[in-house]
């Protein structure tokens, strides 16, 4: 058996190799340049569009971005608008990792900010284009609610704010996520892991209105718990 100090001294020995071999922190400033590019389509904060054609990605884990991207290139997730944005050449992996971080780190808030009297109107008007807040859907809350908290929250967290490479779905533009449910169920997307079962197969669609319609009615709780 070695002696204590030599295994404290192993250990700080393989910490040390970790470290060394940690990626870098996103730079966020090299984020926001590229981030002009997909604020074409997403917005310059993310927002996505107002009818949801283009989903909000303000907000999302950066382990979530990363993934979503590097699926879009390898066409493991076909979206085929994507696509040639996200190859090696457009959005290396180091560019990849800078968005991701940076998009991570927005937030929009879902109340109009409380304004000074020194305040101009182009200071207003910048500070509302980033309050965002998804229109009320229509179904049964509680039970929404009571479904999503069986069903989603393992994997998309207690509010719908996300884990890891889970999306968040709180904030999400409802029509966005009618599609993707829609792709889900008909296999044109994955989904589950295969232990789940394909929970939203299991789904009807009045319950996953419900969900959704509890979806929009929490924007704003616990915002400072988002990834």
């Amino acid at each position: 058996m070695r002696p204590a100090h030599a295994c404290g001294a192993a250990v700080v020995s393989f910490c040390a190799a970790l470290a060394a071999t940690a990626l870098p922190a996103a730079d966020l400033d090299r984020g926001r340049e590229i981030n002009e590019v997909c604020a074409a389509c997403h917005g310059e904060f993310g927002q996505g569009g107002k009818r949801g054609e283009y989903p909000r990605i303000a907000g999302q884990s950066s382990e979530f971005l990363k993934d979503a991207l590097k699926s879009f290139r390898a066409r493991t997730r076909i979206n085929i608008p994507m696509y040639p944005y996200t190859q090696d050449r457009e959005l290396p992996d180091a560019d990849i990792e800078d968005v991701a971080g940076y998009l991570a780190s927005i937030r929009l808030p879902t109340h109009p900010p409380e304004f000074k009297d020194g305040d101009d109107a182009l200071a207003r008007l910048r500070a509302m284009e980033r309050v965002m807040i998804v229109p009320r859907a229509d179904g049964d809350v509680e039970a929404g609610e009571r479904t999503y908290a069986k069903e989603c929250a393992s994997c998309h967290g207690r509010t719908g704010l996300g884990r890891r490479k889970f999306p968040r779905l709180v904030g999400q533009y409802t029509e966005y996520l009618q599609r993707q449910v829609a792709a889900f169920v008909k296999g044109e997307r994955p989904h589950d892991e295969v232990e789940t079962g394909g929970i939203l197969n299991r789904l009807d669609a009045k319950t996953t209105q419900d969900i959704l319609a509890w979806l929009t009615s929490i924007q704003g709780r616990d915002e400072s718990a988002a990834p």
